[in-house]
């Protein structure tokens, strides 16, 4: 063997390190004390009377110099950007027990905290984020396993088809069968029959109220995390916060245009939830938005059918937020918040 390393092996010990220095320097930056955290971030940003986090402005300057946009690059190329963002963002998080399995043939990840039950007990079924696009088991590893060890509540992630590979209403599909899988084994995942939730972020939050809509009684809670919920209206959050607030315009279009075949019918309930019929029935919900989010307007739209419709539900706008911040546990504001989700996991399935 040699002991010089070879110019592929030099250029992966550059880009570990390189990749170890631009970890160090994102931590570091979001662990500063606020108010040097606000010379560095520069003038406070408020928009609609909500001021951003000041930590959450510092991440988002130090993101601008940081590479290109998932959304820029070829679809390839962005998950592993994508993935790279969240593992950062995310950090080290413990958990009592991971194990990996397989649901209805999908990859799967079930995380159970120290403080679960020996025996079956509650169980929330998480579907990703990513635009139905991006986004794996890996890419969200860091956050759901802070949410299942906080809530004491053990979480099933799972994978589910992507686009432009597998189009609407691949996604969809994977969901509903999934959940109907671990309702089959409950016992393979030690969930209790009666006590078993669905949730999701973004695009997962899409999945997760389709679910929700369809097997009703069958679901014991929905915790909705800045969901997706419609994709033919232009919201006023949509406007304003088109750019400069990690989710994009650009990013939007992307996700789309890969996920939904061009013909689709945009106010298809199993695409948009916004525009179906809610049955009798339906889990109560927990429907989180953030201030700085695109998607916030239709969230809360969202939520504000629901409750129309008679299902219990708590909705909270994490004002000082943008879109993505359940991924993002190295910085205090976005943490807290997470925290804030994990105590509602934990009430909505009495764990």
């Amino acid at each position: 063997m040699s002991l010089f390393p070879t110019r592929s092996s030099a250029r992966s010990l550059l880009s570990s390190a390189a990749a170890v220095a631009e970890r160090r320097v994102f931590t570091t930056a979001l662990r500063l004390p606020q108010q040097v955290q606000r010379r560095l971030a520069g003038k406070p940003v408020v928009v609609d009377g909500q001021p951003l986090a000041t930590d959450t402005q510092l991440m988002l300057r130090l993101a601008k110099v940081a590479g290109p946009a998932v959304e820029s690059l070829p679809i390839p190329q962005g998950r592993t950007v994508l993935l790279h963002q969240s593992r950062m963002a995310g950090g080290e998080q413990p958990i009592s027990m991971v194990r990996m399995l397989s649901a209805a043939g999908h990859r799967a990840r079930l995380y159970t905290p120290g403080s679960a039950p020996h025996g079956p007990g509650p169980l929330l079924v998480f579907f990703h984020g990513g635009g139905f696009v991006y986004g794996d088991l890996d890419s969200h590893d860091a956050s759901v396993r802070f949410l299942a060890e906080q809530s004491g509540v053990r979480v099933l992630a799972v994978e589910y088809r992507l686009a432009p590979e597998a189009p609407f209403p691949a996604a969809y599909d994977d969901a509903l069968e999934i959940f109907r899988w671990v309702l089959d084994h409950a016992a393979e995942v030690s969930a209790e029959p009666g006590r078993i939730g669905v949730g999701g972020d973004s695009a997962g939050g899409n999945l997760a109220a389709g679910v929700a809509l369809e097997v009703t009684e069958a679901c014991a809670f929905q915790l909705l995390i800045y969901p997706v919920t419609q994709f033919d209206e232009e919201t006023e959050s949509r406007r304003r916060f088109r750019t400069g607030y990690y989710l994009t315009s650009d990013f939007i279009d992307v996700a789309g245009t890969a996920y939904v075949p061009a013909g689709t019918d945009p106010r298809d309930p199993r695409l948009s939830p916004l525009y179906a019929e809610v049955p009798s029935g339906v889990a109560p919900a927990f429907v989180a938005t953030a201030g700085f989010d695109p998607l916030r307007d239709e969230g809360e739209a969202y939520a504000g059918k629901l409750a129309a419709a008679g299902v219990e539900v708590e909705a909270w706008r994490y004002a000082d937020q943008i879109h993505g911040f359940f991924n993002v546990l190295a910085a205090r504001t976005s943490r807290a918040a997470v925290l804030d989700l994990a105590d509602a996991l934990r009430k909505g399935l009495r764990a």
